[in-house]
């Protein structure tokens, strides 16, 4: 399934007016997708777009990015992968874009049943509490652009592996949310 560039997800997100940037409407999914079992396309559309209903020109492009992020991150092949700029374009444009990502999916693990994400236990603690630190991450002036890259493909490597583990580790979250009836049309709470 084809899935739209950062590029291409950032023009739809202009068109329909959002304040939020492809990178952060990405990490929201994510981090919703990891806590709620019944987060629906119209959910996160809610979370992400002013009226909250994209029209049908832009709706394809955010379906299927939805669909596709759901498929990987409940897939086995570790295939999931946040959605951030081309490496063609500036570090420093990908590095914000990663620290938006990263708040993002804060953003939608605090939208869930979890009150205070800070407060998980375990290895999907740590991994939040990093993600926490990458919300203020930047291009390191006295490094050489060799460095930067690579610490930044180091960054990238970890939030992509920790989103799934974060999302193995609350599978027993989600299960206990779909059997205490909870609806799938009802939108998760938001904080």
């Amino acid at each position: 399934m084809h899935t739209a560039s950062y590029a291409e997800i950032q023009r739809v997100l202009a068109d329909e007016r959002s304040l939020t940037d492809a990178a952060e409407a990405h990490g929201t999914l994510a981090g919703a997708l990891c806590t709620a079992s019944s987060y629906r396309f119209e959910d996160w559309l809610q979370e992400i777009l002013p009226d909250g209903r994209a029209q049908p020109v832009s709706s394809g492009a955010l379906r299927s990015l939805f669909f596709v992020t759901a498929e990987t991150l409940a897939g086995a092949e570790m295939a999931f992968e946040p959605l951030l700029p081309e490496d063609a374009q500036p570090l420093d444009e990908r590095a914000a874009a990663l620290s938006q990502w990263c708040v993002g999916f804060l953003y939608g693990l605090g939208s869930g049943s979890i009150p205070d994400v800070s407060k998980l236990p375990g290895e999907a603690g740590e991994v939040v509490r990093d993600f926490d630190e990458i919300t203020r991450v930047g291009v390191g002036e006295g490094d050489s652009d060799e460095q930067n890259e690579a610490a930044y493909a180091e960054l990238v490597e970890f939030v992509r592996v920790g989103v799934q583990l974060v999302f193995e580790e609350l599978e027993a979250l989600r299960a206990r949310g779909s059997d205490d009836g909870e609806s799938a049309e009802d939108p998760p709470p938001l904080h």
